[in-house]
């Protein structure tokens, strides 16, 4: 007991200690020259966030635009570097910063208080305002906060609007990551308003007859109207450099023009039916998923047949190494796995999103695959070891010709679950920033301003991926019995 309590002790030490260095101040400022060696810079946003930043274009051109994306033209041309763009969930974008993957962020940011005391913001280069959107058939109905008093209101996570929900009576907040996902929430009968930045929610009603928007009397700070540039604590010389360009961007009124041009690529009316502008999406997605999945299965498998020998071991340390990794990864959640992986441990290595999302995959489907493996392998009769050594066979030799090809045949089912487990829960990283599957849905929901079709084609892929692998599956399990 008092070596698992040591472990854990342990275990729990180096965890604190990844996140110690995001709270050290930084002992020579050097973010502005590192910017500028590097060529490039790094913001994170999240794409679905119109006028501000979206996905517009025909077909394969599809890029990301809007308000802020010309604002970060403008910084970076002034610096004279090259303009990197990370699409993230929201709630991804502060971790992002703090684990140094962005420069910055350029995503519509309210500068809140709370905020405020885990990065630093440059001035306010918008004063924006907030609005409610509700259905255009209950415009006279949810006409005011008061009218919403008891009723569903929806908002994204992690934004300032989250806390103005609150001051109307009563209200059920629902809080989701997406703004498309509200948007469906509304108009599904989910929820019965939205409460949302201001141009966000014009820009939605525009293209949208069965939504409308007006101005909600909340209750505001000076600091709550506007959106600001976040930077991280101690990159002095960054924040004067935004602020310069943001100075010369207020004092010749260019936000103005850049909205004009975000409002152009809304209104943009391409030719031809929605299979035809967007199946590039679905299809790079698939693959994608395709790729993650195929790594974390080989990847998994070698790990878990690994971690089985570990955990049947008659060393005792050798043992508890296997069972400690299995309990905790198998304990905790995927989506935090993956969010560690590429936050946590990129405060030390600068890992792609990719590769720190094909990992945590991998490392999860691992411990699953382990015990899968260790079951098959205790499912067969000890006789059978001891017939093999009596051959004369080493404990290698029997386990490798005699127990692992019976115990396949046990374990084939299991594993086949496990498989299509992993095509469905690689879906994760995209909160991250990984092109995946269900990351091309968010980007096509984003620039098509449909909420439901897109879901549907996203389902249906998934149902072929899984179902052909059950058939494939299915053939070489009837290969097995049959011999």
């Amino acid at each position: 007991m008092k070596k698992y309590i040591k472990g854990f002790i342990a275990f729990f030490v180096l965890i604190v200690m990844l996140f110690i260095p995001e709270h050290i101040a930084y002992a020579e400022d050097r973010a502005l020259e590192q910017v500028k060696e590097n060529g490039e810079l790094v913001i994170g946003t999240s794409a679905d966030f119109p006028p501000f930043e979206f996905y517009a274009g025909e077909g394969d051109e599809q890029e990301i635009v809007g308000m802020d994306i010309l604002i970060a033209e403008k910084i970076a041309d002034d610096l004279g570097v090259e303009l990197v763009i990370q699409d993230m969930g929201f709630d991804s974008l502060l971790p992002a910063l703090e684990s140094n993957k962005i420069d910055m962020i350029v995503a519509g940011m309210t500068p809140t208080e709370e905020r405020r005391k885990s990065v630093n913001f440059s001035d306010i280069y918008f004063q924006t305002f907030q609005n409610i959107m509700v259905r255009s058939g209950d415009k006279d109905i949810y006409d005011s906060i008061e009218a919403l008093a008891g009723q569903t209101i929806g908002v994204q996570s992690g934004t300032l609007q989250e806390e103005l929900a609150q001051q109307i009576p009563n209200a059920k907040i629902t809080k989701l990551e997406n703004i498309n996902d509200l948007i469906l929430s509304l108009e599904t009968n989910r929820i019965e308003a939205i409460v949302m930045q201001g141009p966000n929610a014009v820009a939605h009603a525009e293209n949208n007859d069965e939504l409308y928007t007006y101005e909600g009397d909340f209750e505001l700070d000076e600091q709550d109207q506007g959106s600001a540039i976040a930077i991280r604590y101690g990159e002095d010389s960054l924040v004067e450099a935004v602020n310069e360009s943001l100075a010369e961007i207020s004092e010749n009124n260019l936000t103005e023009d850049y909205l004009a041009t975000a409002g152009e690529y809304m209104s943009q009316d391409t030719e031809g039916g929605f299979a035809s502008k967007y199946w590039r999406y679905f299809l790079d997605g698939t693959a994608m998923t395709i790729f993650i999945s195929l790594i974390g299965v080989l990847v998994g498998l070698v790990l878990g047949f690994i971690l089985s020998l570990m955990r049947l071991a008659k060393n005792v340390i050798i043992r508890f190494l296997g069972s400690s990794y299995v309990e905790f990864v198998r304990g905790t959640p995927l989506l935090i796995q993956v969010m560690f992986i590429y936050f946590g441990v990129g405060v030390f290595f600068n890992l792609p999103a990719l590769t720190a999302g094909i990992i945590a995959v991998s490392l999860n489907s691992g411990a699953y695959i382990c015990e899968i493996i260790r079951s098959g392998l205790n499912s067969v009769d000890s006789g059978q070891s001891e017939a093999a050594r009596s051959l004369g066979m080493s404990r290698n030799q029997a386990m490798r010709h005699i127990i692992f090809p019976q115990a396949l045949k046990n374990i084939w089912p299991a594993l086949g679950n496990e498989f299509i487990t992993i095509i469905k829960e690689s879906s994760i990283v995209s909160v991250i920033g990984v092109g995946e599957l269900i990351f091309q849905t968010r980007v096509v929901r984003s620039a098509s301003f449909e909420g439901i079709l897109p879901l549907i084609i996203t389902m249906m892929i998934y149902f072929v991926l899984t179902f052909t692998l059950t058939k494939i599956l299915n053939y070489f399990e009837g290969r097995m019995n049959h011999d």
